[in-house]
């Protein structure tokens, strides 16, 4: 019985058709275990972003398996496609899309109420992210307030609200200086670890990708060097 999380099996996708196909994904096979975190490197339209969007179901592959906690999530129907998305990945995006005139605690209880729970509860899941995080100093203050490395980690702190198996990162620290990136991605990666997730981190950063568990190079759609590790970090 595998321990990974997640697994792809022979992933393609295509865009196009005839003289006008293009192959961005080529069967990629791909295991990522419980509690890893994996960063995907490789030059502006190699099709990391493109795989990125498939793991998260909101790109159908054109051909191969995508399997979450051993049930193949290509098989999924629009109202399933949409429940795991909404409860079994957490998303962090280059930007990280708070809601300027909510406070840090707010944008996470607002992701936990799009399922039902009690408010009560859900601002004691908030507080024990962001406590969690180095945040709780800021957790009654404005997003607009907030520097460009706080937002980011409360972005983590969202993603994590609804307990997902699976995190998917997209450039989180594009916008940060080396001291904040390198903050925050080993913030994330303590969350991963600590709470036994999987995690794909999307970055142009090598600096910032070294610190990952894994470090695997993607180039013109194909996965290149899976298992190599990163060198230990400073």
């Amino acid at each position: 019985m595998t321990s990974a999380i997640l697994e792809l099996r022979g992933v393609s996708k295509s865009f196009g058709e005839g003289d006008q196909r293009v192959d961005a994904v080529k069967d990629v096979t791909l295991d990522i275990e419980r509690g890893e975190m994996v960063s995907l490197v490789g030059p502006s339209g190699s099709g990391k972003s493109t795989l990125l969007a498939m793991v998260g179901r909101l790109l159908q592959p054109t051909a191969g398996a995508i399997v979450v906690n051993g049930e193949d999530i290509t098989q999924h129907g629009t109202a399933a496609r949409t429940r795991y998305r909404r409860d079994r990945v957490g998303f962090v995006f280059q930007g990280s899309n708070m809601i300027p005139f909510l406070t840090a605690r707010e944008n996470l209880v607002v992701v936990g109420e799009f399922g039902g729970a009690d408010r009560s509860a859900l601002r004691r899941r908030a507080d024990e992210l962001l406590d969690e995080l180095g945040l709780s100093r800021v957790r009654d203050q404005l997003a607009s307030r907030l520097s460009g490395g706080e937002r980011q980690r409360v972005a983590i702190a969202r993603a994590l609200m609804r307990d997902p198996v699976l995190i998917l990162v997209d450039e989180p620290t594009a916008s940060l200086n080396t001291e904040l990136g390198t903050r925050v991605v080993d913030a994330l990666k303590q969350e991963i670890h600590g709470r036994s997730k999987a995690c794909i981190m999307v970055t142009h950063d090598e600096r910032m990708a070294r610190r990952a568990d894994r470090l695997i190079e993607f180039r013109d759609g194909r996965l290149l060097s899976a298992d190599a590790k990163p060198e230990p970090t400073m």
